[in-house]
């Protein structure tokens, strides 16, 4: 049975040492070793404090109860037979229940690794508190570490003093005679001196309870923070009942001097009354008769400090309102100022377009495309062009037949490509235009390294890399169809992963992966590296786990790589006065499912980092988007040199970083009460906003409408601009919502394109406030315009019939034209067993006008009365425009109605070839100039027709 034993146990320690050396291969090919170090190094220390922490007093206290037992007390029978059964067990018992209380306490400190590093490295943040003038970073970093510290003593000091009765009553050191109690001496100056300490550590625990009321929402249900009555009453009372349990702690120390019960007795009762009287009777007292009556007056100055701290603390400090009268009534050429804008609509919806690109792009059954794409911009001919984009991945479950661990761990290794289309362009059948599609990658993105090993969807791990000279057998890409039946094969020749190069590191494999092949494999040799933590969020997550990660990554091709961007933030809940957030409630909507449970209160975010992933060698590379962020600053102490500055960011990957959505819904939630920085406006809740539900979800599920990606000129902006945005209702509460705007969102995302430098426009949010007199539809009641509208109807009846489904695209709400343009793509598709959406009309809507056309232009025509002043990019690929020139003016025929007609044709013609160069060109004057001669010769056709 020992041999059995220690067996079972070597085994044990075996597959914890293979757990941690591998971890330890990871970690260093990564680069990022010194982040596992620190975190052993810490959670080990933490745990022998919290093992030692416990284990030493209550080992202490039984022992000293125990060495200090009446060596001649009578005990009755019903002791003297428990004594009897403990007796023998009692040696074990002294060490063995310390030691397992130890071990509770070791794993739950060593847990909270992170808390003790951040006081330890903590950094000053600058700002201070209105309520005590403390550093904020004192609340982020100081106070939570107390608070737990206080809270862990105060339990070991508890147990060790049950531990202390426990024993002295088993050993007659503490005797109950009916309602008599008789204790030792040495009992009485054991558990007396047990009783001040931990009366001692509730006076600290109570003291540093009144810094926590300026993070929790106490007194008041109006806001979080100190407010009157806690500033007042709450706080006072706390600092009054941490002295009267100091005092209490000193009467628990003469007792164990003196001998006498009743003083500490009495101060106990007399802290247990204090403490209801003036921890909640008289904070109660003060807020019904004192605030409620005059809540506005002597509640602003703390609403004022709640306002003011919960923008600085979701870096909305900065945002004002911008007054935007907007209009109602689409006149003719009142796009023409916002050509560039309504050129750059996004008519491709990425949520919708997945199974297009499939069926154009998957090329076979083994690739796939994410369900939801991605919106970037690239530089096209010289102009940034916003597109959609996807990588093709890898997809094992449709190998086929041959489904083994040989082919899925050594063959299939990889994906293969990037696909990425015009945002505002479709075919002339109504299909995405692709920019770069094909295997191999062809297009606008030139040349990069094209094999996604590391992706959304990669499987848990594979098996790469092959000697110079051996055999290729990863799948590449598939054979040709130019009777080539022969697929193309690589190896993997980068730096992805530990190096299976002894066979003790492929026996730790086996055991992590329990996978008896990767040891037995002839296929995994020396050369051999094995991937795993292929998804760039675990992989971020790992090397930085004081990050919260935004759940949305996006591929980008950068300096001839395919590179994963993530934004990451840095949060807290203890800031003070600001308001608290559940992060995962703030960031849900449509695209964006909510979690059943989630813990992930926040009151303060900053996007400090952005990290890339590159997908063909899955490095990591940090990024210190915000320097100033003092916990992002606390961490680079932590972990030394593992954040590059965002000097060494290259022009190509500064042009792709965007503004993130997770964090501008975050925001938007704020602004959404806190757009009001006057306490009355505040308390009054009279001008309170919500985002809108997402007009083209199902209302039975109706999730948030998400926030879009558009490249677009702002009222007052000088030039447009990759942004993201939303749009706000009023806040109802549920009762009569009333679906108009009232407000407009918008944050600058585009961080400009020059090396190691952000644009200093990049983050500005814009909030554009519509008059409260005015009524702008919102996008609920411009969705039931569209689904109501008769000629809509007919026309949607026409394209939904038996074999075919209509798909409402994202409904993008566009400032143009003095007021709010709504553009909806319709999407067809079939409801065959092979089926992907066809676009093949666009709604537009503008004030109560509505078109719904086969191109954006010509809805745009339609509802601006046959002269939008503007183009979009709709046109497709199927005509290619002669090269550039300057229209031709309208000529005036000598002789003949027929001659006068031909020529008036003959300018139509002109002017539309002029237009279509200067669209493709991007010369918007000439383009302006074009239309108006396209016109004037229309008009004059139209003329000669009467």
């Amino acid at each position: 049975m020992v041999t059995i034993a220690v067996l079972a146990v070597l085994v044990v320690l075996f597959f914890i040492f293979s757990s941690l050396y591998t971890d330890w291969l990871w970690f260093d090919q990564l680069g990022f070793l010194n982040v596992l170090t620190t975190q052993w190094v810490a959670s080990a220390v933490m745990f022998f404090i919290g093992f030692f922490g416990m284990a030493v007093p209550v080992f202490v206290s039984i022992d000293v109860a125990f060495r200090f037992r009446p060596v001649y007390a009578k005990l009755n029978p019903q002791l003297d037979r428990y004594q009897q059964v403990i007796e023998p067990l009692r040696r074990l018992a002294m060490y063995g229940i310390p030691a397992v209380l130890g071990l509770f306490a070791g794993v739950a400190t060593s847990s909270r690794w992170q808390l003790a590093l951040e006081w330890i490295n903590g950094v000053p943040s600058g700002k201070v508190d209105p309520q005590f003038g403390l550093d904020i970073s004192f609340y982020l970093f100081a106070l939570p570490f107390y608070q737990a510290a206080a809270a862990f003593a105060s339990a070991v000091v508890l147990i060790s003093g049950i531990a202390a009765l426990a024993t002295s009553y088993l050993y007659g050191a503490l005797r109950f005679n009916g309602r008599e109690v008789r204790i030792s001496r040495s009992a009485r100056i054991q558990l007396a001196t047990i009783g001040a300490v931990y009366l001692a550590l509730q006076a600290v625990s109570i003291w540093l309870d009144q810094y926590s009321t300026l993070s929790s929402q106490t007194s008041s249900t109006l806001f979080e923070g100190a407010s009157y009555a806690d500033a007042n009453a709450v706080i006072p009372g706390r600092q009054i009942l941490a002295g009267i349990a100091a005092v209490v702690a000193i009467l628990f120390v003469i007792t164990a001097i003196v001998g006498r019960w009743r003083l500490p007795i009495i101060g106990t009762a007399l802290l247990l009354v204090s403490g209801l009287l003036i921890g909640s009777v008289y904070p109660w007292i003060v807020q019904k008769f004192q605030v409620e009556p005059n809540v506005r007056t002597l509640e602003a100055p703390y609403i004022d400090r709640n306002i003011a701290a919960t923008r600085e603390a979701y870096g909305v400090a900065g945002v004002k309102e911008e007054p935007y009268s907007a209009t109602t009534t689409a006149a003719q050429g009142a796009l023409r100022n916002d050509a560039e804008t309504t050129a750059n609509i996004r008519i491709i919806d990425p949520a919708l377009v997945s199974d297009s690109f499939a069926q154009l792009e998957q090329i076979k059954q083994y690739y796939q495309f994410a369900p939801h794409l991605d919106v970037d911009r690239y530089k096209i001919d010289g102009k940034s062009q916003d597109t959609v984009i996807a990588v093709r991945e890898l997809n094992q479950a449709n190998t086929g037949a041959q489904q083994s661990w040989y082919n899925n761990t050594l063959v299939y290794t990889h994906g293969y490509g990037v696909v990425a289309a015009y945002g505002n362009q479709r075919s002339s059948d109504g299909l995405p235009v692709f920019l770069e599609s094909g295997i191999p990658s062809t297009g606008a993105l030139g040349k990069f390294q094209p094999r996604i090993y590391f992706g959304e969807d990669s499987p848990t791990y594979a098996i790469v890399g092959a000697p110079k000279g051996g055999s290729k057998i990863e799948l590449d890409y598939p054979a040709g169809d130019q009777g080539n039946n022969q697929n193309a094969t690589t190896t993997f020749s980068g730096n992805g992963g530990p190096k299976l190069d002894s066979v003790f590191k492929k026996l730790i494999y086996a055991i992590k992966f329990q996978s008896e092949q990767i040891f037995l494999s002839n296929g995994v040799n020396n050369d051999s590296q094995i991937l795993y933590n292929r998804k760039p969020v675990d992989r971020i997550q790992k090397v930085a786990p004081y990050l919260t990660l935004d759940s949305d990554p996006y591929p980008a091709v950068v300096d001839g790589k395919v590179v994963w961007i993530v934004d990451g933030y840095t949060t807290s809940a203890s800031y003070p006065y600001s308001a608290i957030q559940q992060l995962s409630n703030a960031i849900s909507d449509t695209y964006t499912p909510a979690p059943d449970f989630a813990l992930d209160n926040i009151n303060y975010i900053r996007n400090s980092v952005k990290a890339t992933v590159d997908a063909y060698s899955g490095k990591v590379t940090l990024y210190a988007w915000d320097d100033k962020d003092p916990i992002l600053k606390t961490w680079q102490k932590i972990f030394p040199s593992t954040v590059k500055p965002v000097s060494a960011m290259s022009a190509q990957l500064i042009s792709h970083v965007r503004y993130p959505a997770d964090l501008f819904k975050v925001q938007r939630e704020i602004l959404g009460t806190y757009h009001v920085t006057d306490s009355n406006t505040f308390y009054s809740s009279t001008d309170a906003w919500i985002t809108p539900n997402d007009p083209v979800s199902d209302a039975a599920t109706a999730k948030l409408q998400p926030p879009y990606y558009l490249t677009m000129k702002l009222p007052g902006a000088k030039q447009p601009a990759f942004s993201l945005y939303s749009t706000y209702i009023p806040n109802s509460k549920g009762v009569g919502t009333r679906n108009i705007l009232t407000g407009y969102l918008a944050a600058n995302a585009d961080a400009g394109s020059t090396a190691g430098k952000i644009d200093s426009g990049y983050g500005k949010l814009t909030l554009l406030a519509l008059p409260k007199q005015d009524t702008v539809p919102g996008p609920g009641q411009v969705q039931n315009n569209f689904n109501t509208d008769t000629a809509v109807a007919n026309q949607l009846a026409l394209l939904q019939r038996g074999d075919t489904k209509v798909k409402r695209g994202n409904l993008l709400t566009v400032p143009v034209g003095g007021g709010l343009l709504y553009v909806q793509p319709i999407y067809v598709e079939s409801t065959a067993e092979t089926s992907y959406p066809v676009l093949r009309k666009i709604l537009v809507s503008f004030g109560d006008k509505i078109a719904f056309e086969d191109t954006l232009n010509a809805a745009l025509d339609s509802l601006f009365g046959g002269d939008s002043g503007a183009s979009a990019g709709d046109g497709g690929v199927a005509t290619t425009p002669p090269a550039t020139g300057t229209p031709t003016p309208p000529t005036t025929p000598s002789t003949g109605t027929d001659a006068t007609l031909k020529a008036a044709l003959a300018d139509v013609q002109s002017a539309l070839t002029a237009r279509a160069a200067a669209l493709k060109s991007g010369d918007l004057s000439a383009y302006a100039t074009a239309d108006q001669a396209l016109v004037t010769a229309l008009n004059k056709v139209f003329a000669l027709e009467k």
